[in-house]
């Protein structure tokens, strides 16, 4: 998934459903971790992917929060 449809699927996803995806992320983010732990992660990089997803996912909230960002529609696609 590239970065600007990441991000646009953020943008369009309720304040509820961006809760749930950082909920999940943070689970996720912390499956990684202990198997990294245990040597069982083969690829570390999807830490690394996990931990930015949740930064985005916090930083659209914020702006929410703040009042600087609205929810915007969801596209059809073509």
């Amino acid at each position: 998934m590239k970065i600007s449809s990441a991000l646009r699927e953020i943008r369009e996803s309720t304040d509820e459903e961006l809760k749930g995806r950082l909920s999940r992320l943070e689970e996720e983010l912390f499956g990684f971790r202990m198997k990294r732990f245990t040597n069982q992660l083969d690829n570390t990089m999807k830490i690394r992917q996990t931990r930015r997803e949740i930064a985005r996912v916090q930083t659209v909230l914020a702006a929410r929060a703040k009042g600087g960002e609205q929810a915007q529609p969801k596209r059809e696609t073509e």
